[in-house]
Order: structure tokens, then sequence, then C-alpha cells
């Protein structure tokens, strides 16, 4: 099963567009998704505080800022 991760912070609202593609994406596709909170983890803070939001499929890093509903769908089903 393939795995979708967004890495954000609550109040950002780019995050929240972000979660929403990703939500409504995965459960097409039936992929899985989870959530990290950038506040909670120092690695995570230092890689990618000025992309947030950042998504990862499978552990990759796939977009940041904005996330692109048919890219990340072409991408969980290659």
């Amino acid at each position: 099963m393939r795995t979708v991760t967004l890495i954000g912070k609550p109040g950002c609202h780019l995050c929240d567009i972000a979660r929403d593609v990703i939500v409504r994406v995965c459960a097409e596709t039936g992929a899985a998704w989870e959530e990290k909170n950038i506040e909670d983890d120092q690695e995570l803070y230092r890689k990618y505080w000025e992309q947030i939001p950042v998504v990862l499929v499978d552990g990759a890093q796939h977009d940041f800022w904005r996330v692109d509903p048919q890219r990340l769908r072409k991408a969980l089903e290659s």
C-alpha cells in the first residue's frame, strides 16, 4: 500500500488545503495517509521548515507549498 505523508503545522492555511487534496486523492486511490507536525520533530523542522506543507509519497519528497491533485494521483497509481 502506498503512503502519503503531510508535513505541516497547526494554523497553516496551505497545510489545510494540502490536507484536503491528500484526503480526497487517497480516498480515490486507496492509499494511506498520515500527518506529521513539523514543530514536534527537530529533524523535520530543520529539513523542511521553509517548504511546508511538504508531501512525501512512500517517504520520498513529492511536493511542497501546493499539492497538485492530478500529479499526486499519478504518483500513487504508478
